[in-house]
């Protein structure tokens, strides 16, 4: 029988012997062999990662001087400041205490408020109607 199938197919017969739940044959290097490739991905990786690394710090370089050149700032610079001019910007309005209430703006028991905004309206008042009002 093992003769027919041979012919039948062209003597690739271990391939189906294997397909047909044969046992495969064992490579004794096999783990070396296999370790062997592990190592050899891991060391090709390490390299394009120190390549990359290469090329990325020459386009550093580059962009660098093409900031020095124009005066331009890095985006994360550029942040920080707006970031600290915002603080910088809201810092009184929000989180400070309130101040002491002006003189003249609170609930004052002042009998003559009518006399001080009349002496308000008349300093803003020309020379003539000035001296109308005033008598």
């Amino acid at each position: 029988m093992d003769f027919v199938m041979k012919q039948a197919f062209g003597g690739a017969t271990k391939d189906m012997g294997k397909m047909l739940g044969g046992e495969e044959e064992k490579d004794p290097d096999a783990a070396k062999k296999e370790e062997e490739r592990q190592e050899a991905l891991r060391q090709q990786e390490e390299e394009r990662k120190a390549k990359h690394a290469r090329m990325e710090a020459e386009r550093e370089k580059v962009r660098q001087s093409i900031r020095d050149k124009y005066g331009l700032k890095k985006k994360e610079e550029k942040e920080a400041e707006e970031k600290a001019a915002l603080e910088q910007a809201c810092e009184g309005s929000l989180t400070r205490p309130k101040k002491a209430i002006p003189r003249g703006c609170g609930d004052d028991d002042d009998d003559d408020d009518d006399d001080s905004i009349l002496d308000t309206v008349l300093k803003f008042l020309p020379g003539p109607l000035r001296d109308m009002f005033k008598k």
